[in-house]
């Protein structure tokens, strides 16, 4: 996983969600955001307190949990 210092779990936030620093924010909701059309612009606007680097970090934490690790399986069936 790349250090992404901005995520943060913990089981007395959003019970244990990928948050951003800890705050009732979580990854799950920026991208959301973003996949719907939102600019970095427009999620500091409704979310002033979020930083450029929290959703550059909260897509690096997404594309790490989707990144795709083909494990090639013998089926065949030893003599």
């Amino acid at each position: 996983m790349p250090p992404l210092d901005r995520i943060t779990f913990n089981p007395a936030i959003m019970g244990g969600r990928a948050c951003i620093r800890e705050m009732r924010v979580t990854v799950a909701l920026v991208l959301n955001l973003v996949a719907n059309g939102a600019s970095t612009a427009d999620i500091i606007d409704a979310y002033p307190y979020l930083e450029a680097e929290d959703i550059r970090q909260a897509l690096q934490y997404a594309a790490w949990l989707a990144e795709e690790s083909v494990h090639p399986v013998d089926l065949r069936v030893a003599a």
